[in-house]
């Protein structure tokens, strides 16, 4: 009868595994992650592990965490060049924007906008590919403002909700080929 505890306790470990790959958000698989490094440590220790319980809560737990939260908060955002005398104030590319956040948030994804002070900074930063996408008045048609992406998936997720007008993909590949 005493040991039921530890029954209870080691059946949180599959469940936790479980958990943390099924979530879809990034974020809460981390910190179900972490919630699975604490019940292992915990049931290392309980075993008389003491060293394994230490090494998992220390390693398995803390500094997976950390390096994972990094890696998931650097590759989780879109940088949109835009060109700082043209943007920013204006309604419609302050409309443009709100409607690229609400269609990254459902991705899980940040949108962090990089000012530029000219159109050749910008085209530069967009070739060495600091950037993922450039944002910029399209003089072409009626003054909108007009996204460009190098990132396929980025593309594929903005397009069907944005108009088709607003939205283009580069395909670096093929302006290589065209430059050789």
């Amino acid at each position: 009868m005493n040991d039921t505890y530890l029954y209870v306790i080691t059946a949180l470990l599959p469940l936790s595994a479980a958990l943390t790959v099924l979530q879809v958000n990034p974020y809460h698989a981390l910190v179900i992650r972490g919630i699975l490094g604490a019940v292992a440590a915990l049931v290392y220790g309980m075993f008389g592990a003491a060293d394994v319980a230490l090494t998992e809560a220390l390693v398995g737990t803390m500094l997976a965490i950390t390096l994972y939260g990094v890696a998931v908060r650097s590759s989780m955002v879109m940088r949109l060049g835009i060109l700082d005398k043209e943007t920013k104030k204006e309604e419609s590319f302050q409309q443009l924007i709100t409607q690229l956040k609400t269609i990254l948030n459902k991705y899980h994804l940040r949108l962090e906008l990089v000012s530029y002070q000219d159109k050749q900074a910008l085209d530069q930063a967009f070739k060495d590919e600091d950037i993922h996408g450039t944002c910029q008045v399209n003089l072409d048609s009626d003054g909108n403002y007009h996204t460009l992406t190098r990132v396929q998936r980025l593309y594929e997720i903005i397009k069907p909700e944005l108009s088709p007008t607003l939205i283009t993909y580069f395909n670096p590949s093929n302006s290589k080929e065209k430059q050789s």
